[in-house]
């Protein structure tokens, strides 16, 4: 009997845990179940806002991709009618440059108004605008290098100049650079605002330029009579302009040599290839008669 009790009251406690047990996994998944319900309801409450978002997201896109189109219509319109109007060259690229810009940043304008933060932009611009314009100080020195370059037209694209340190053809003038060919066909980007404030030698400003070509003789040697021999070489040869001066003179007096500079005029087209062929004819005429 006592065997009958003891293994009665132990099912009866195995029953009580299993039924403890069983409302505690009840009371697990009714919490799980509210909390993703709470989940639920929040993310059916933020669907109006996501698609609001969406529309406005993919309406930017739209205006993004439309405003590159227009920007480039714009663009080749504004060429177009430069070209039209045979304006200088490099004014045109300015134009194109400066007004490349202005467009995008307009376009960005208009996106951040998009976005409801256009005020906000405009107003952080504004308060800011005493740091970006010392940031910028150097750019907005440059673009008002570039404007005067245009206005006072020191040189051209084509010209052939030499501004700090840089010497070469003028390949382009932007809103910020002016980019120059070097002779060893390096392209060279100089500000702006370093090239007005510097001194600009314009090599190809005039039709004509005058050659220079140095050379020494021996000290005992008949200048007149060499003088009468480059003469004529000069005289004779097409490339120079025969109605401009022409002359050599005595540079140096050494102990046993003479340094003499020849000056002639050639067409700026015919520069170099003049300087080469009265060289040669100088080194012909002084190494075969007048050096030792």
């Amino acid at each position: 009997m006592g065997s009958w009790m003891i293994l009665t009251v132990l099912l009866g406690f195995l029953a009580g845990g299993r039924m403890a047990f069983a409302d505690s996994q009840i009371d697990v998944v009714e919490d799980v179940t509210e909390q993703t319900s709470f989940v639920v309801e929040w993310l059916l409450a933020q669907r109006g806002a996501a698609l609001e978002l969406l529309e406005k997201l993919v309406l930017i896109l739209i205006v993004y991709i439309i405003g590159k189109w227009v920007i480039r219509f714009l663009l080749k319109l504004i060429d177009k009618m430069m070209k039209k109007r045979e304006m200088d060259l490099a004014v045109q690229n300015f134009v194109l440059s400066f007004s490349k810009v202005a467009l995008f940043f307009l376009l960005i304008f208009i996106i951040a108004g998009m976005l409801g933060i256009g005020a906000t932009v405009v107003a952080i611009v504004g308060s800011a605008g005493l740091a970006i314009g010392l940031a910028l100080q150097g750019s907005l020195s440059n673009l008002a290098g570039g404007i005067l370059i245009l206005a006072l037209k020191p040189f051209t694209i084509g010209d052939y100049i030499v501004v700090t340190g840089v010497e070469g053809t003028v390949e382009g003038i932007d809103i910020f650079y002016t980019k120059i060919k070097t002779i060893d066909n390096k392209i060279v980007a100089v500000p702006n605002g370093s090239i007005t404030g510097a001194d600009i030698t314009n090599v190809t400003k005039e039709p004509a330029r005058m050659l220079q070509i140095d050379f020494f003789v021996d000290f005992d040697t008949d200048f007149d009579e060499l003088k009468d021999e480059l003469m004529y070489i000069m005289k004779e040869d097409e490339l120079l302009i025969q109605d401009k001066p022409m002359e050599t003179v005595i540079l140096k007096l050494g102990v046993k040599k003479m340094e003499l500079r020849l000056k002639a005029w050639a067409k700026q087209e015919d520069y170099w290839q003049a300087i080469e062929s009265i060289s040669e004819k100088i080194k012909k005429t002084v190494a075969s008669k007048y050096l030792s």
